[in-house]
């Protein structure tokens, strides 16, 4: 990697205005594996893919929960996101024994953001280098955030971060004002699918990929985040193959069956009668 007088510290400013660890750090939220928010009226999603170190080791945890109400997924160094997990987890224990009330998803937002702004004011200290997606229910609905390095946060519809997450962000721009009116299950269908476009290739399965959701019911309760079952996820993945192919299917029957009823038939070559002279050659077109 290219270095300079300017990156050494991470409260030396370079002549352009910036921090250079800082945008290290947010580099290493680019290098993770994907990570997909999005949200509905009353639901959360969030959605990771698994990817292990190598063959025989087994896929770190990017889906963590914080409170009944919260929970996170991180795109990065995993090491820093638990870190930071397990401080949003204090801060939901502080604030429910304080106020015997869940902490708002846009203070959760604020105070992780505080924290890892502090990361880069400091010499001593280092920026985080993890993002996070925080997904979670207050009493104004449904909120997805996502915590830069940096100390900046956003509030989105839908998001994705993490490696090959720009093809995540063009599945999501094409469908997201549909999502206000989405149910649970169809939040879950276009998470699968926009991790489904930063595989690359790979199959989709249960074991690739983590999903997790939180939202209200019809009937007012919570519905406390948590994990979906692998069982479940296979299930739904299955439903949605054979949903595309059904289409592929029925495309060239339907094309046949309407030749069948316009009566469609190759026209024939028109042949000379039998009293007719043959017409003369024509002459062969000069070389130019």
């Amino acid at each position: 990697m290219f270095r300079n007088q300017y990156d050494t510290d991470v409260t030396t400013w370079s002549p352009q205005g910036r921090l250079f660890q800082v945008e290290y750090a947010m580099e290493a939220v680019k290098q993770g594996s994907a990570c997909v928010g999005l949200r509905s009226a009353t639901h959360a999603v969030l959605a990771a893919a698994n990817k292990s170190a190598n063959e025989l080791s087994s896929h770190q945890r990017k889906v963590f929960r914080v409170a009944d109400h919260a929970g996170v997924a991180l795109a990065g160094l995993t090491a820093d996101g638990r870190v930071l997990s397990r401080f949003l987890r204090n801060e939901c224990i502080n604030h429910a024994f304080v106020y015997d009330a869940p902490l708002p998803v846009s203070r959760l937002a604020l105070r992780l953001a505080d924290k890892a702004q502090v990361c880069t004011q400091r010499s001593w200290k280092r920026p985080y280098g993890v993002g996070l997606l925080v997904a979670g229910l207050d009493e104004s609905g449904a909120h997805l955030y996502y915590n830069c390095p940096s100390g900046n946060y956003f509030e989105y519809q839908a998001f994705a971060i993490g490696s090959r997450s720009q093809a995540a962000k063009t599945y999501l721009e094409r469908r997201f004002e549909k999502f206000n009116a989405y149910t649970p299950d169809e939040l879950i269908k276009d998470a699968l699918s926009a991790i489904k476009e930063t595989l690359q290739g790979e199959k989709l399965t249960s074991s690739n990929c983590t999903i997790a959701i939180v939202g209200r019911r019809e009937d007012g309760t919570v519905e406390p985040f948590s994990m979906i079952d692998s069982k479940r996820i296979q299930e739904i993945i299955d439903s949605m193959e054979a949903a595309d192919e059904a289409p592929a299917a029925d495309a060239p029957a339907e094309s046949s069956s309407m030749q069948e009823d316009r009566g469609d038939a190759p026209p024939a070559a028109d042949a000379p009668a039998a009293d007719e002279p043959a017409a003369p050659d024509a002459p062969a077109p000069m070389d130019i």
